[in-house]
């Protein structure tokens, strides 16, 4: 029910640009039917719906996709970089850093195996670094770095400066931890 509100405003939102009935997005590898009718997500790979939260970012990805998104400016920024996010940080650094870090930190390039067939890319700086692309137009940088005599292991994810023309602040928390959670 805590999510109740905010995915059918999504819903409401979408359907007033009137797209059609059904629609497909890929996201992290996988492709998602839209269905306005029936207001439902489907992932088509496992045939399974969308959980709520990542129903929400879909809508709310597809909504400024058919408005039209905003061109990528070619600047990475960290979270901390953007503006508004003060008090935030920690919620972002414990959903999409703190994952990286235990799962790659003492092997930062076991990231480019990429077991679940996301679509990423090889990138460079730190010990490794990919980009992967969340949703079409929507590139997300991770970089991790293997801790060494001084420093324990480390990770960060950067997001082109013009994200926050496409999602809120707490859709960009939620989008990195489940890109954190696909790596």
């Amino acid at each position: 029910m805590g999510y109740e509100v905010a995915i059918n405003k999504a819903w409401d939102e979408l359907a007033k640009l009137n797209p059609g009935m059904n629609l497909t997005v890929r996201f992290l590898g996988d492709e998602y039917s839209v269905d306005l009718t029936s207001r439902k997500l489907l992932s088509l790979s496992c045939n399974v719906g969308a959980k709520d939260f990542t129903a929400i970012l879909i809508l709310h990805y597809l909504e400024k996709k058919l408005k039209g998104l905003a061109d990528l400016g070619g600047d990475w920024l960290t979270f901390r970089e953007f503006s508004g996010i003060e008090g935030y940080y920690p919620a972002f650094r414990k959903r999409a850093i703190e994952p990286v870090i235990r799962k790659y930190g003492r092997n930062p390039k076991g990231v480019l195996d990429n077991p679940n067939k996301l679509p990423l890319k090889k990138y460079h700086g730190a010990d490794a670094s990919v980009i992967v692309e969340a949703f079409e137009g929507v590139p997300v940088l991770v970089k991790i770095w293997q801790a060494d005599s001084e420093f324990g292991p480390d990770a960060n994810m950067y997001f082109d400066a013009n994200i926050t023309r496409i999602f809120c602040v707490e859709d960009i928390i939620v989008l990195a931890s489940l890109v954190a959670g696909a790596l």
